[in-house]
């Protein structure tokens, strides 16, 4: 028994720093042996701790929900839209304290009311919110969850509250794989839930974001701020953000520095909620019949709405795959007005069981074209959407390959359009005022289709095309001009190989240094780059095996391009092995400049905070990775700090 508590305990702590802290310490493979050994010891015994993590996995499905009376009411919130409702929100609580009062701003996050039960510091049982007095039994479902401890050091009983949730990027790859994808990330995980199956809920992972303590029969708690500090010490997971302010003008700048922030999160959030932090001035405001008087949630513009999908178009990319459109009734959604959704692919179509006539529900974030998550209303006068068989826009017989269709034909007009878009982009050759527009226009009139054509244009030609004055034709040409000096890794981006984004293009050009020896490479040279698979290695193999590539390789050094090799590494600089990750926004440098001088004094970029993460250097409105940084103990710079590291 001495060996099982003790292996028990190891594994517990290790649970909370994978899945409340977001940082483990150990690889998975040492957890499982250890968890190997507990199974073993239990079958061994026939024993199993209260705690024991072996509890937490999907049993048997249940055959009802079974109902129960909540301690203290669970109640909702009133809410606000505008500034002006939170200002006389505000103004009805200074009736009771005249002074400026102490609040609490959190995020509101979209997904499920869950309460969990506490006896004597034992988790006994956890129930849906229901209609605030009476909830269901959800303790088969919720044992499957595992960011919340099953002991706490607590007497007596115990509720606390939080909101159960389905992270978009778990959603995402749910969606992949799943028969029948789920429409959103709170109905994914109301489902997950409220589901007979507890495996179903295991396999969707989701995960409760605690926010309050509902009932206490021991402990007299006295604030908002004092019950986060008591869930988070007791190993619930709180989300880091929680700003306590002075007066409404400060809840105000939480409420924006969220509604910004918020894009950032892999969490479906809709609001924020405002909270009295004081206890005792929450008694003596009280409650109405449906909400309490001390708390309000301000809701943001929704993100998801329904309309009707009238027709769908197809769209062909850079690599000749075809994209499906949606076009629908125009609708007002997060500030914009939306006639136009995405699909992924046809089999994408079919799975979601997309019909021309029907309502579907779209979804617009971090204000990019909104994607169709699903179908709500189909009606009988509502028509299949026809999977083509040609490509839309030059005829050409479309080929295969998985859920995807492609236009094999390279001269295809929005093939060489976009190759050429991204070919001039910044992260590719920088040519500065080159747009999707500019290469339609030379391609439709001057018959511009490779890259190397962009370095022999006829200016007199250029010139008399319309809209090109003296200044725009020159200052094209000097762009074209200025872009023949080109890092190793841009040019390796430009050239549009597939699956070898920005990042991935560092990484090549830090191996290889030179495009000879890139030329040359082997797929084990090429799998030898960190980070690089199977895939992306015979993508980039092949592109270099096709004689027409390296012809057009060579026709752009013979223009004058000239590819710079990457600054060499000063392993021994001062941020020799650090793994940074830059948020916010910085004055005296780009975010490519400062990127740059830290991979030139040894450090190496990444795109988010993880585990790996060693340092941050955080600029002006930085957001969810700030945020993150400091739950995980990061250690985090400013661009003074920053300034002054590499003068040294």
């Amino acid at each position: 028994m001495d060996r099982m508590r003790e292996l028990v305990d190891i594994l517990n702590k290790y649970a909370y720093e994978y899945y409340v802290l977001d940082n483990p310490t150990v690889s998975d493979r040492e957890y499982d042996v250890l968890y190997d050994e507990l199974v073993k010891l239990e079958k061994e015994t026939g024993k199993i701790l209260f705690d024991s993590p072996t509890k937490r996995v999907g049993g048997e499905p249940i055959s009802a929900f079974k109902k129960h009376n909540h301690i203290e009411r669970l109640y909702s919130l009133d809410k606000a839209t505008t500034e002006e409702e939170i200002f006389a929100f505000d103004k009805r609580i200074r009736k009771e304290d005249e002074s400026d009062v102490i609040y609490t701003v959190e995020y509101k996050f979209d997904g499920l009311t869950i309460c969990l039960t506490y006896e004597d510091g034992k988790f006994v049982r956890a129930t849906t919110r229901g209609n605030g007095v009476t909830g269901e039994d959800v303790t088969s479902q919720i044992m499957t969850v595992k960011c919340f401890p099953l002991t706490i050091k607590e007497k007596g009983t115990l509720e606390v509250q939080g909101e159960a949730i389905i992270r978009l990027s778990v959603l995402d790859e749910y969606n992949k794989t799943a028969d029948e994808p789920l429409k959103n990330a709170r109905n994914a995980v109301a489902g997950a839930i409220r589901n007979l199956d507890p495996k179903v809920t295991e396999k969707r992972r989701v995960e409760i974001m605690f926010y309050n303590v509902n009932y206490s029969s021991e402990r007299p708690f006295s604030s908002q701020t004092e019950c986060v500090e008591f869930l988070r010490k007791n190993g619930f997971k709180v989300h880091p953000f929680l700003s306590v302010c002075r007066g409404v003008n400060e809840v105000m700048t939480a409420i924006k520095d969220i509604e910004i922030n918020r894009k950032n999160l892999d969490i479906l959030t809709d609001g924020a909620v405002v909270k009295v932090n004081d206890f005792s001035l929450r008694k003596n405001l009280g409650f109405t019949d449906k909400f309490p008087r001390w708390a309000i949630a301000f809701k943001f513009e929704a993100e998801e709405i329904t309309t009707i999908l009238n027709d769908v178009i197809w769209q062909v990319g850079r690599t000749g795959k075809l994209t499906p459109l949606g076009l629908v009734s125009p609708v007002e959604l997060a500030g914009a007005t939306v006639s136009k959704a995405t699909l992924n692919n046809y089999g994408d179509i079919m799975r979601k069981n997309i019909k021309i006539g029907a309502r579907v529900l779209i979804r617009r974030s971090n204000e990019v074209i909104p994607e169709i998550l699903g179908t709500t209303e189909i009606t009988e006068d509502c028509k299949d959407v026809i999977k083509p068989t040609v490509c839309p826009y030059c005829g050409a017989t479309l080929t295969e390959t998985g859920a995807n269709l492609f236009c094999p034909n390279p001269h295809c007009r929005p093939r060489v359009i976009a190759k050429l878009a991204n070919f001039a982009c910044k992260n590719g050759m920088n040519i500065d005022g080159f747009s999707a527009m500019t290469a339609g226009q030379l391609y439709d009139s001057l018959g511009v289709e490779n890259f190397s054509d962009l370095y022999s244009l006829d200016k007199e030609k250029v010139s008399g095309l319309e809209g090109f004055g003296a200044l725009k034709t020159d200052n094209l040409f000097n762009a074209i001009e200025a872009s023949k000096n080109v890092d190793f890794a841009n040019f390796i981006f430009a050239l549009g190989i597939d699956n070898v984004g920005k990042k991935t293009a560092g990484d090549i050009a830090a191996k290889f240094r030179d495009i000879n020896g890139l030329k040359s490479a082997t797929i084990d040279d090429l799998l030898a780059v960190e980070d690089i698979g199977a895939v992306i290695a015979q993508c980039v193999y092949d592109y270099f095996r096709d004689e027409k590539n390296i012809e057009e390789i060579n026709k752009l050094l013979a223009l004058g391009v000239k590819i710079s090799a990457p600054a060499t590494q000063n392993k021994e600089g001062v941020f020799g092995g650090e793994k940074v990750v830059l948020t916010g926004t910085l004055s005296k440098y780009k975010r490519d400049e400062a990127a740059k001088i830290i991979e030139r004094e040894g450090g190496e970029i990444m795109s988010g905070v993880s585990k790996k993460t060693t340092l941050v250097l955080a600029g002006e409105n930085a957001g969810s990775k700030l945020d993150k940084a400091r739950v995980f103990g990061i250690k985090i710079i400013d661009e003074t700090e920053f300034e002054n590291l590499i003068k040294v």
